[in-house]
């Protein structure tokens, strides 16, 4: 049968698409802008025929129908790492989350210690040799797809067919839904005058021809604006977003003093605008990969120079990153900043940068505390933690005692909280 006859055959509607799903099945579904709208709200309209199915994602951006406390038992939302859809139910208690690395999420579905019954993602048109491009999120959904009784697809010609391995061929697809609404924009997030500073304090220890990997947020975004005067940037990254892209049509990314895969760009998912996604579309400078290839340590270390700039909520006095949750409570995930810190402490060059701003809540808390609250996630340990910057100056903690470290991030402390940070670090013996 031609791949255009298997199209055909699969093409159905979005009624019939979802009832792929069986009760007790886990939905795997791709990070961000790769969820497809059309069948999670169809899904979210039928939850109740179902019983016991799980849908499992990372970053979800649209609050659907499914998010619904009183319909639980019937699908459930299982984060991978929380977003403004999912956070309010992580928060309360109803939405569950896995902890894990981002770039071990696929070997943790390859071993089926993370089920994957069915995948249920956006994709690009169909190629004449019956490829579909899963370009926006090729995170853990390769891995999924692997083990996946079904794969549905919400095929749109507002996706980019990019290279790299992202592809799907039309014989492994269980049922395809058409849609041509636009992809959802997500924009630079607001960056204020200590996001600035910030930025300049991170972009004078960027050297030209070094390789970035840029984490969301306002303040690794306000490092991309200090660097337009460099030379010859490389990208190997888990996120390609807008800030990325104003680099490249600036002509700063270049690629060519990357000594691993030279002129070649890596990410495994987008964030960012209708221009972000056109420009992905067939250009050969830029490859999405699975997070397993991307975020790799061992991997992604490989590139010499490599920089890694990632946000943090907390910081402690031996410089320990809470990065995912307010004490106890979630508020993000895991997600690829260990990933990175550890691939930047690997490279020869490499530096990684957690960036915070000194307080929260208008001054009245320090982000740098002598402890974290019971029950705070720990993202990065001690041990990886190499740059961390706030608008108030540089620390660098990579071979400092713990004496050292408490005197340094003391010394990057909102003034009006150094003096309790100093008396607590007496009281700890750290000083």
């Amino acid at each position: 049968m031609s791949v255009s006859a298997q199209y055909q055959q699969k093409r159905m509607s979005t009624a019939e698409a979802v009832r792929c799903v069986r009760d007790n099945d886990v939905i795997l579904v791709p990070t961000g802008v790769g969820e497809p709208p059309a069948l999670l709200a169809e899904l979210s309209g039928q939850r109740r025929s179902f019983r016991g199915v799980q849908v499992s994602q990372t970053l979800p951006l649209r609050k659907f129908a499914y998010f619904d406390p009183e319909t639980v038992e019937h699908v459930r939302h299982v984060s991978l790492f929380f977003g403004g859809a999912s956070r309010p139910g992580g928060q309360e208690g109803w939405i569950d989350f896995i902890p894990a690395y981002f770039s071990e999420l696929p070997i943790l579905i390859e071993r089926g210690l993370i089920p994957a019954d069915v995948v249920f993602s956006m994709a690009s048109e169909m190629d004449e040799q019956g490829y579909f491009s899963l370009s926006l999120a090729t995170d853990y959904t390769m891995a999924a797809i692997s083990r996946a009784r079904a794969v549905v697809l919400e095929v749109n010609p507002n996706v980019p067919f990019a290279h790299g391995n992202c592809h799907i061929h039309i014989s492994r697809v269980s049922a395809l839904v058409e849609s041509e609404e636009p992809i959802l924009e997500v924009g630079l997030p607001k960056i204020g005058p200590v996001q600035e500073i910030i930025g300049k304090y991170v972009g004078e220890l960027i050297p030209d021809g070094a390789t970035l990997q840029i984490g969301y947020g306002g303040i690794p975004d306000a490092v991309v604006m200090q660097l337009t005067n460099k030379h010859d940037l490389g990208i190997h990254t888990e996120m390609i977003g807008d800030g990325i892209l104003a680099l490249i049509e600036a002509g700063v990314v270049t690629n060519r003093r990357k000594n691993h895969h030279p002129l070649q760009m890596f990410a495994t998912f987008a964030l960012g605008s209708r221009k972000l996604y056109q420009f992905m579309h067939r250009n050969p400078a830029l490859e999405m990969h699975p997070v397993d290839f991307t975020n790799d340590p061992a991997l992604a270390g490989l590139n010499d120079n490599l920089i890694a700039i990632n946000a943090t909520l907390q910081v402690d006095l031996i410089g320990q990153c809470g990065s995912e949750s307010l004490g106890f409570t979630p508020y993000s995930g895991t997600g690829g900043q260990a990933d990175f810190v550890r691939a930047a402490n690997r490279s020869r060059g490499g530096k990684s940068f957690i960036v915070l701003p000194s307080t929260a809540k208008e001054n009245s808390i320090s982000r740098i505390v002598p402890v974290f609250s019971p029950g705070t996630h720990v993202t990065t340990s001690k041990n990886d933690v190499n740059y961390v910057v706030s608008e108030y100056g540089v620390a660098q903690l990579r071979g400092k005692s713990a004496k050292q470290r408490a005197e340094a991030l003391i010394g990057i402390a909102h003034p009006d909280f150094r003096g309790e940070l100093r008396e607590a670090a007496r009281k700890m013996r750290l000083l």
